[in-house]
């Protein structure tokens, strides 16, 4: 079994994260992105992984390299132009060779894994969908099944007379090599409109996997960044459990940090400062009497004294002036700069 990651999104609805940062890197709880993918692999017992590439590639092949530090082999194909989620797949063809798990590259998850597979194996089944459970479908796709698990048909936004289901698609597809052949070599193509659609006419063995109690989330609006952050500090994601969420830092000793809170390597905490279900990137400076509730900071960014942050995202190497107050929803990109007093 083989995994391929379509990490090839521009990450628009993040930015301006994403203007130096390739979402599939963006950093959750200081870890790249990619890497919490890679655990859900790993789990299940691959090792070989290929990931698509197409915004700002050689910043994401640098930073995690052959995989070796991570346990595992990685690959890398570049689209030449935007391919689609098929598309991709069928460019990466030549590197595929077996079964393959394909992720969308902005969904964390703590999927079971190797439940999926063996589903998978023992419907003897040419594709499988993992199917996840939303509150409101209608602003998504609805993937009806029959009761032996087949797919029925998608549903792209229905109306509210039309939902007749809650399932979605997860962004997690096990398919076999043969399906890349019903695939167009060198166009734009989706598995969402061209290849799935395919399948159902052509009545291949097309299945759905609707897994228990799963965390889903897609990590590409800056609600659900912070979100994952808050849901991850505190414990909300079974199979990713933070280990250390101390670095090597400086604190006063009247200076207050919650003991979920995250603090990287190299920060510096002066007294009064306040570090409230807050995330905090590696060299950050937080000045007297800040307070940084319910956030996430990039490294290098320094808070001024007495500032106050609550419910936002700070970008790298930022400054944060004396006293000014940045709300919720707020999202600054990499080196913003505030003046004292600023209220946003």
């Amino acid at each position: 079994m083989q995994a391929l990651i379509l990490a090839g999104g521009k990450g628009t609805r993040l930015r301006p994260l994403t203007v130096y940062t390739p979402k599939p890197i963006v950093p959750i709880c200081n870890r790249p992105f990619l890497l919490y993918q890679i655990d859900t692999l790993k789990r299940a017992g691959i090792t070989d992984i290929t990931l698509s590439l197409s915004y700002q590639p050689n910043k994401i092949e640098h930073l995690l390299g052959d995989g070796s530090d991570h346990g595992v082999k990685l690959k890398y194909t570049v689209e030449p132009q935007p391919m689609g989620t098929a598309g991709a797949y069928k460019f990466a063809e030549d590197l595929i060779r077996e079964p393959t798990v394909v992720f969308n590259g902005d969904i964390l998850t703590d999927l079971d894994l190797k439940a999926v597979i063996r589903e998978h194996n023992e419907r003897k089944a040419t594709a499988t969908i993992v199917l996840a459970p939303v509150e409101n479908p209608q602003s998504y796709g609805l993937v009806e099944t029959e009761k032996d698990g087949r797919i029925r048909r998608f549903l792209e936004k229905p109306k509210a007379d039309e939902i007749t289901c809650n399932t979605i698609n997860a962004g997690t597809y096990i398919l076999e090599p043969n399906v890349l052949d019903y695939l167009p070599a060198g166009e734009n193509y989706s598995f969402e409109y061209g290849l799935f659609p395919d399948l159902l006419k052509r009545g291949e063995a097309f299945y759905a996997h609707i897994p228990a109690r799963t965390y889903w989330i897609d990590i590409g609006t800056p609600e659900r960044y912070l979100q994952v952050h808050s849901d991850l500090l505190n414990n909300r994601v079974s199979r990713f459990h933070i280990k250390e969420r101390r670095g090597q830092f400086d604190s006063a000793t009247v200076a207050e940090i919650d003991e979920i809170s995250m603090i990287g390597d190299d920060c510096q905490i002066k007294p009064g400062a306040q570090i409230i279900n807050s995330v905090l990137g590696q060299g950050c400076f937080i000045e007297e009497r800040a307070r940084v509730e319910n956030s996430v900071i990039w490294p290098h960014t320094r808070i001024g004294t007495t500032a106050q942050l609550n419910g936002a995202i700070v970008g790298r190497g930022c400054h944060i002036g004396r006293s000014a107050v940045v709300g919720p929803g707020t999202v600054l990109g990499d080196k913003t700069s505030l003046t004292d007093y600023t209220f946003t």
